[in-house]
């Protein structure tokens, strides 16, 4: 266990937290001895995965942080139209994905280049391009942070939701997922109707893509509107989507006809919270500080000296460097202020505040 430690490598938006404790689980019996030794219920802990759906509100973390970096895939079944395929928590999420395309898999591809763990991706229900996690996931083992016993979750016990599940609300902090098995088709029809998907391939030639072309397509896709971490910190896509009352969205919709939306079930409208924040700015509110930004009145764009949101894509908030966690926490609620004040939706974060 090692003490006082710099946590700006394992988090996407690169804030210079400092964590009182940190450990390494690299093998999942190395956890369980750690539950057994009573450590964990010495300190406040966070079980952290990649990082990248994670914002540190402070400077430092006053507990124990546990990076989970198991690996691992393996073939679970195999026949000549179905495959189910375990992968371990520590995987890298983008290359478990290239790893089920190469093999000629379907079931993740529009998922692609979503940064992060496996471990991770069902606690949050990742999803994109019309797609989400809950559609191949079959089931994850689990375990249990007080006893360390282990425990097998079914898609119907994770509750999955949009961008939710039972781990990121009633069991968050109970139970850590170890591993996640996946059912996968050999052959199956490609999603293609969601976001610019189409527009893509059709600019490039491609008529009838194969599997391997769609997966780079959407890599493409992201890599064009979304920061590299490497380079400027962020944690992706900051916002959900909210999901309104038809007849609030018919109201929207004669003041604005333009207003993409997506139909949901239940007579339910998901608007993009992109569209929504880029057509708001802080003009909205009482004036917000400095700004490098255009003269345009959006917050697309808009930067102060350490943080702003992303001139590709108002869905990412951005950190230049030099900031602390606050800066992005008084940006967003100022977003969600302007947004609510000029639309009367609430959009909430999927970023996890620590």
């Amino acid at each position: 266990m090692k003490t006082n430690f710099n946590l700006q490598q394992y988090n996407s938006f690169g804030f210079d937290t400092v964590a009182k404790y940190f450990v390494e689980i690299n093998d999942f019996c190395e956890l369980q001895t750690l539950i057994k030794s009573g450590e964990l219920q010495k300190y406040k802990t966070l079980i952290l995965s990649g990082g990248n759906n994670i914002l540190f509100q402070n400077e430092a973390f006053d507990g124990l942080v546990v990076f989970i970096n198991t690996k691992g895939i393996e073939t679970l079944h195999e026949d000549e139209n179905d495959v189910v395929v375990r992968a371990q928590a520590g995987e890298d999420w983008p290359e478990f994905v290239r790893f089920c395309v190469g093999k000629g898999w379907h079931g993740v591809e529009n998922l692609a280049h979503i940064p992060g763990k496996v471990g991770a991706a069902p606690v949050q229900n990742i999803g994109a391009y019309g797609m989400e996690l809950k559609d191949s996931f079959l089931q994850c083992m689990a375990m249990d942070l007080t006893s360390g016993a282990t425990k097998v979750f079914s898609k119907e016990e994770c509750r999955f939701g949009y961008r939710e599940s039972v781990f990121k609300s009633k069991l968050k902090g109970i139970f850590v997922i170890t591993s996640v098995d996946f059912q996968l088709k050999k052959n199956a029809p490609l999603h293609l109707e969601y976001g610019n998907i189409k527009t893509y391939l059709e600019q490039n030639g491609i008529d009838n893509p194969t599997l391997q072309q769609l997966h780079d397509a959407i890599c493409a896709i992201r890599n064009a509107k979304l920061p590299d971490v490497k380079q400027i910190g962020s944690a992706g896509s900051f916002f959900k989507n909210p999901v309104i009352e038809r007849t609030q969205f018919e109201a929207l919709q004669k003041d604005y006809p333009d207003i993409p939306h997506y139909d949901e079930p239940n007579g339910m409208v998901k608007v993009p919270a992109g569209w929504l924040i880029e057509h708001c700015g802080p003009s909205i509110l009482r004036p917000f500080g400095p700004s490098t930004s255009s003269g345009t009145d959006s917050w697309k764009g808009w930067r102060n000296e350490h943080v702003g949101v992303y001139e590709k894509q108002a869905l990412v908030l951005v950190h230049y460097g030099g900031g602390k966690g606050q800066d992005i926490v008084e940006l967003a609620h100022k977003i969600q202020d302007s947004v609510e004040a000029k639309f009367g939706i609430r959009i909430n974060p999927e970023v996890n505040f620590v």
